[in-house]
């Protein structure tokens, strides 16, 4: 019997719906403070890829609140999915992936100009068919989509459909209590005419409520195809404005990056004022806000890629080995030391040979028009959104290189001033008067007369 529900069509997450030289500061005089994570965002999709040669599992997390009943998912897949390729993982496993690659606010404290130190470096099984089920595969013949196969896979109910025509699977999705948004039809028809297989998910209540949870697992699905890529279109379907995707790629070679849009590194490694450590949760909402206008809204952010062998510091504890295997990193084991198994090894040192890559776009239908394209590349130069607070000395120093180095000081506000105006647009009289405000107290630099445009400035005699 046909369900009388009405369920809307959503997207896949993806939006288908110690001391180290590495630059910058005295590594272990910092620590961070603050990191931005996927929650300051709204409308947030998290999705991990696994990429290996032609091995994908992709983990798919999203942010829908609602009634559980009227939650559904279609996603492009480029194959029909056995059961054992579908998954469900914990949220806590992509949000602790999260959370380590997130951009950060680090936090360094000046050492007593009189006593220098010396820097290191900076830095489910179906049913048997009933005779109500055999009319329904006739209806499905006719309208030209056939379920290749139906699972029930912890608390979701998932059938992976074909189709010969876009009008018929659209019909059949209508017909099965599916909601669709205009233009549906044409974007599934470009799906179809490349040969794709559709993943549709919903949830199964009774098995849900025997989770406890109130709210969506992610659901996982492994596969092999030439393509590396990620739908995204069906997403911006019925998206009401922009939506924040988060992609999270880990693989042995080294940095993902996309191939039809342009892949951009964000601004990082600046000094900025201290007030900031309250707000920097603004201040990178309006920072990568600022950096996508500038990118016309058509670039792909990288905030972080890292070797997962290590970090300067870590912002959060690594993955576990076990971790990055329920996220598909099958080649990761037991590390050893000798015979023994490795039980008190430093947890930077866990996720041997995974390279990890954040990236963060902003998109809509009018400025990604595509699907992501993505290609993994022998680059493993680190990179991580990194922005850097440095405290003034307050101690009573009174040498010759005290006196120097408060003079200085200004000069240095009046900088971490104008590089925060720069990064977000924000009025540099207001970031101004936040730093005398917070201590931070500073001669702005003299504005250069009109005339000495023209003219230079004038030179005294004597």
């Amino acid at each position: 019997m046909r369900r009388s529900m009405k369920k809307t069509l959503i997207a896949a997450a993806s939006g288908l719906a110690a001391i180290a030289m590495t630059g910058g500061a005295v590594a272990f005089c910092g620590f961070y403070v603050a990191k931005a994570d996927t929650k300051l965002f709204n409308k947030a999709s998290k999705v991990a890829i696994m990429r290996d040669g032609d091995r994908t599992v992709l983990t798919m997390s999203n942010d829908y609140q609602g009634d559980l009943k009227e939650f559904a998912m279609v996603v492009p897949v480029p194959v029909v999915l056995e059961e054992g390729q579908i998954h469900v993982t914990d949220n806590a496993i992509v949000d602790h992936l999260d959370a380590y690659t997130a951009p950060r606010l680090v936090e360094y404290f000046d050492e007593d100009p009189c006593q220098p130190q010396y820097e290191f470096g900076r830095m489910a099984q179906s049913a048997a068919p009933t005779a109500d089920a055999a009319e329904k595969r006739r209806g499905d013949d006719a309208l030209g989509v056939t379920v290749e196969a139906e699972y029930t896979v912890g608390e979701y109910d998932i059938q992976i459909l074909s189709a010969k025509e876009s009008g018929g699977l659209a019909q059949w999705l209508k017909q099965n209590g599916y909601k669709l948004p205009g233009g549906a039809a044409e974007t599934l028809g470009s799906y179809i005419r490349q040969g794709t297989k559709f993943f549709v998910a919903k949830v199964n209540l009774k098995e849900q409520s025997k989770t406890g949870l109130k709210y969506l697992r992610p659901l996982q699905m492994a596969f092999e195809s030439p393509k590396f890529m990620l739908p995204i279109r069906l997403g911006t379907l019925n998206a009401d404005g922009k939506q924040e995707l988060f992609v999270f790629a880990l693989t042995r070679t080294g940095r993902v990056e996309t191939t039809n849009y342009r892949t951009v590194k964000l601004p990082t490694g600046m000094d900025i004022p201290v007030y900031v450590k309250n707000e920097f949760g603004d201040f990178y909402k309006a920072m990568f806000e600022e950096q996508v206008d500038r990118e016309a809204e058509r670039a792909v952010f990288l905030e972080y890629a890292w070797d997962m062998n290590w970090c300067d510091p870590c912002a959060a504890d690594p993955l576990t080995n076990e971790e990055l295997s329920e996220l598909g990193v099958y080649w990761v084991g037991e590390p050893q030391y000798g015979d023994q198994p490795q039980r008190s090894m430093p947890a930077p040192m866990q996720g041997s040979d995974v390279f990890v890559t954040r990236l963060h776009v902003s998109y809509d239908a009018a400025h990604f028009p595509e699907d992501l394209m993505f290609k993994e590349t022998g680059e493993r130069e680190n990179f991580q959104g990194r922005y850097v607070l440095r405290h003034p000395y307050k101690g009573d120093a009174k040498c010759e290189a005290a006196r120097d180095y408060k003079a200085g000081l200004p000069k240095r506000f009046e900088q971490e001033a104008q590089t925060l105006s720069s990064l977000t647009g924000w009025d540099i009289d207001d970031i101004r008067t936040k730093m005398k405000s917070s201590g931070q107290p500073f001669t702005p630099a003299p504005k250069e007369k009109w005339w000495e445009k023209i003219w230079g400035k004038s030179e005294k005699k004597g």
